[in-house]
């Protein structure tokens, strides 16, 4: 007994030293991400001119203002910006309200009704989200303007509605979804889009969540597509109209760093509130 006690200290010490080195080199790790952020997040409630003078010489004073103020922010949120963000936020809620809704009668579709090339029609849709957007812009930027859909909310909205991987994430979770309830319902004489919005929606609340933020992500961080089809300052979404601060002579940091940070902030927030959807659900719960 003293033996096998003794044998296990020295291996008791190496997993505990090993714990240790990995703790420190996680903490190292976060802190080399999480330094800029903080800078970024320091140098947005500072004067502009100190943001860039405060790097040489290098020291403790790169994470700590002299004075701070919010003036950043309330100098860019009651300007142009403030305008683009509110443009950016009626983006997002159509597309998501009108995208989910599309996505998951597509993944419906594409998970539980029988019908010739459904499989090419997936391989479609794979594909759709492999192909970068860039590839697609200036064509499908063409096509909206013989459209008559620039400077509109329309031309921002549409293309976001057809999400790929929205759809691929929900067809997958629609997969999950025992057979038996589709054919319990379907006796009980529900149609198929009743069987959609009573059996298959309440069911796909994980996968809903995260559907509406990979739609609401690719809308928010847009900056390619508004910048082709829309020229009128007064429907200029959010990243662009931060771009815009930079002019060829004249450029404030303060506020760009602000932007930068609301920017951020937004999806987080978006994040947290989500958060308690993205659990997984027992989808055979009640099945005999």
């Amino acid at each position: 007994m003293t033996a096998i006690t003794t044998a296990t200290r020295p291996r008791r010490g190496r997993s505990e030293r090993r714990s240790v080195a990995l703790t420190i080199l996680a903490v190292l790790v976060a802190a080399v991400f999480a330094l800029p952020a903080l800078w970024l997040l320091i140098g947005s409630v500072r004067p502009s001119s100190e943001i860039f003078g405060s790097l040489s010489p290098l020291s403790w004073r790169i994470l700590v203002p002299t004075s701070v103020s919010l003036d950043n922010y309330v100098t860019l949120l009651t300007g142009s910006f403030g305008r683009a963000l509110g443009v950016s936020f009626l983006v997002c809620a159509l597309t998501v309200a009108v995208g989910v809704i599309v996505c998951a009668l597509a993944a419906y579709a594409l998970a539980v009704l029988q019908f010739r090339g459904r499989g090419a029609v997936f391989a479609f849709v794979v594909i759709s989200f492999m192909v970068p957007f860039e590839a697609i812009a200036i064509p499908l930027s063409q096509l909206f303007t013989s459209w008559g859909l620039t400077n509109t909310i329309m031309g921002l909205v549409l293309p976001g509605i057809g999400n790929g991987l929205a759809i691929f994430n929900l067809r997958q979770h629609f997969l999950a979804v025992p057979t038996s309830y589709r054919e319990a319902a379907t006796i009980d004489g529900a149609s198929e889009p009743r069987v959609l919005w009573s059996v298959y929606w309440p069911l796909g609340g994980s996968a809903l969540a995260n559907s509406a933020l990979l739609i609401f992500l690719g809308q928010w961080t847009a900056y390619l597509w508004p910048l082709l089809v829309i020229s009128e300052s007064r429907l200029q979404v959010a990243p662009v109209a931060l771009s815009r601060t930079f002019g060829e002579h004249t450029f404030d940091y303060g506020q760009n760093f602000a932007g930068a940070v609301v920017l951020s902030v937004v999806p987080a927030v978006m994040m947290f509130i989500l958060q308690r959807s993205f659990g997984g659900l027992s989808l055979a719960t009640g099945e005999k």
